[in-house]
């Protein structure tokens, strides 16, 4: 089953790029719905799989839609080697970052990371995080991912923040 929850600024409600992204996002959410792609997913979705593995079950999908997978160049003025999303949309004013976590998403607080590239990316205002509802580690202890993630972002959107430039983050679980 994928989950899904939608965080966006109050004060944007009627921006119509916010439109273009809510139309992209419910595109998302019905392609990781196939048959297909849930059964890909599945099957990549394994103790010490890469989110690379989970990606390869989406790309051409995500291809089709418009993204760019692995956009390089978007994080060129900052210092910090390596950035890049795992797909790229852009729109009239700025654009998407499609991330896609498996493991690490937690632990290595992969999904804080996704927001922060996203709010410091001049050329992208809206976030699509794909991440797993479910992670079975080694001794089969279950972690939560998608509710914990859905908590840690959430806090990004209350009335208590407002320096965030991120306008919405389309959040997705496997």
């Amino acid at each position: 089953m994928v989950n899904f929850h939608l965080f966006s600024r109050v004060d944007l409600s009627s921006n119509s790029d916010l439109v273009e992204v809510k139309r992209l996002s419910d595109s998302v959410f019905e392609i990781l719905n196939k048959k297909s792609v849930v059964k890909a997913i599945g099957d990549a979705h394994v103790f010490g799989a890469s989110s690379h593995s989970i990606q390869k079950a989406i790309l051409p999908e995500m291809l089709e839609l418009g993204f760019t997978s692995e956009k390089k160049l978007l994080f060129s003025e900052y210092k910090v080697g390596g950035l890049r999303p795992d797909y790229y949309k852009p729109l009239s004013k700025g654009g998407i970052l499609f991330e896609v976590e498996r493991g690490k998403t937690i632990a290595n607080n992969m999904d804080l990371l996704d927001v922060w590239k996203t709010h410091i990316c001049k050329e992208a205002n809206h976030l699509f995080l794909l991440v797993p509802n479910i992670r079975v580690s080694k001794n089969q202890n279950e972690a939560k991912i998608f509710p914990s993630v859905k908590n840690r972002i959430e806090t990004f959107f209350s009335e208590n923040i407002s320096a965030i430039d991120v306008d919405s983050v389309h959040l997705f679980g496997y």
